[in-house]
């Protein structure tokens, strides 16, 4: 299920919307804070809902601190109808704002639209590679793959990023939640493991890219 943070102090709008998401089958994570909304982000989390007038910093500051570690789609909520706002909002990393007053069903169609679009397709040639942020799902010519919860957030961090090569300092720091668990081979393993899903349905594909004292990426083309 689709989880959404909603990060907003007024208590009214807050039960208005956890109860019309809940209703539609969302999963709702609330904060009254930016503190709170801060420590509550995580890549569990598909979307995040955040107010602008926060009751210890603005929704701007709270975006910047998430943005340096996730980038989960951001809908701002905010009082002032403003055109400096919105490209403000728009320029440090929101993906849509919303002016209060507003109805429950502008919302809805507007949360939907985000999550349809955060759906990234990577086309090869005659391969179709594509990964559902809202099932935690990657494809592979319309299979499935069997990923553990390491392979599928180091496939979604590629996704996010085609082209880019990340060390294996930034895939664990991004993807690894057991500190215990990370270690420079554990990184390799992963990267072995997804080629292995692959090969499993197309024994000549690799869409990862290895660069030799770098690390791992996913390739724009093969």
């Amino acid at each position: 299920m689709t989880k959404i943070l909603l990060i907003e102090d007024e208590p009214g709008i807050q039960e208005t919307i956890q109860i019309t998401l809940e209703s539609e089958g969302f999963i709702v994570s609330l904060a009254s804070t930016g503190k709170q909304g801060i420590e509550k982000v995580s890549q569990d989390v598909s979307l995040i809902i955040l107010d602008v007038g926060l009751p210890d910093q603005n929704g701007f500051e709270v975006l910047k601190e998430i943005r340096k570690k996730y980038l989960t789609p951001v809908i701002f909520l905010t009082a002032r109808n403003t055109e400096i706002d919105k490209v403000l909002g728009l320029e440090i990393g929101a993906d849509d704002y919303i002016v209060k007053p507003f109805s429950p069903r502008e919302l809805l169609a507007r949360i939907r639209a985000i999550l349809r679009r955060s759906t990234p397709t990577q086309n090869f040639e005659d391969h179709k590679l594509r990964i559902s942020l809202d099932k935690k799902l990657v494809y592979f010519n319309g299979y499935h793959l069997n990923l553990s919860p390491y392979e599928y957030k180091t496939m979604e961090l590629f996704f996010k990023w085609p082209g880019r090569i990340f060390t294996r300092e930034e895939i664990m720091d991004s993807v690894w939640t057991e500190p215990e668990d990370s270690f420079d081979r554990a990184v390799d393993t992963v990267i072995k493991n997804i080629r292995a899903r692959f090969k499993e349905i197309e024994p000549d594909f690799d869409p990862i890219e290895t660069r030799r004292g770098q690390g791992y990426g996913l390739k724009e083309k093969i």
